[in-house]
């Protein structure tokens, strides 16, 4: 979550609030398959005080994918297991890679700003400053000759 308090009645994809006859109904998936699903650890709805199962619009879409990979793609229940688990990882780390560089970028930011502070802090009156003009002259250096003595 951003931080923000949220309205406990808005409704978002991960609030849970069907009920497993249907959820079963909206997935196209018999409730027994859900209760499977669940003690595998595949789909893990929310539970109410009574301990009945609640499913999340997000569940839902799970449930379709469980079946879509068991089904059309023939993959067995530990292997989307898997899937699933790798699919969460990669989430996770995708949004902490986006964490850290919101830190990198505020941490540089903060750099540039005690830099420039540093810069504007320097005393130009203790060296003088004088522009100096490039000229393409040539000098030659002749040294002065020594006078004998007898």
């Amino acid at each position: 979550m951003d931080g923000r308090r949220r309205n406990p009645y808005e409704l978002t994809e991960d609030t849970p609030v069907y009920v497993i006859s249907v959820a079963a109904q909206l997935s196209g998936l018999h409730p027994q398959t859900l209760r499977q699903y669940d003690r595998l650890g595949l789909v893990s709805p929310d539970r109410t005080p009574g301990r009945g199962r609640r499913y999340s619009a997000r569940d839902i879409e799970l449930l379709r994918q469980v079946q879509q990979l068991s089904q059309d793609e023939g993959i067995n229940l530990a292997g989307i297991k898997r899937i699933i688990e790798l699919e969460n990882q990669v989430a996770e780390l995708q949004a902490r890679i986006a964490e850290l560089e919101d830190a990198l970028d505020g941490a540089a930011a903060a750099m540039r700003q005690r830099e420039a502070a540093v810069h504007a802090s320097y005393r130009r009156d203790l060296v003088p400053y004088q522009q100096v003009q490039q000229t393409s002259a040539l000098v030659v250096w002749r040294p002065k000759r020594q006078q004998q003595s007898d």
